[in-house]
């Protein structure tokens, strides 16, 4: 997979729970459980930024492109 969710290393590092950040942006906790172990297809904008808002990141923070070249 190209793009990797690295989610899981910002809750860590804000010490945060999924639970807790699923209540902040209010999303279930299943739909950021799918985000963040890379299962998900798509993300909203609207929910990325929510998502930032709260762990106070860059969405860059929170994605990452590992493609390989064309």
């Amino acid at each position: 997979m190209p793009v990797v969710v690295k989610l899981d290393d910002v809750l860590h590092a804000r010490r945060m729970t999924l639970t807790e950040l699923a209540a902040a942006v209010d999303i279930s906790v299943v739909n950021l459980s799918i985000l963040k172990t890379g299962k998900a297809r798509a993300i909203r904008f609207s929910t990325l930024e929510a998502i930032c808002t709260v762990l106070d990141c860059q969405p860059g923070d929170i994605l990452r492109f590992e493609g390989g070249e064309a």
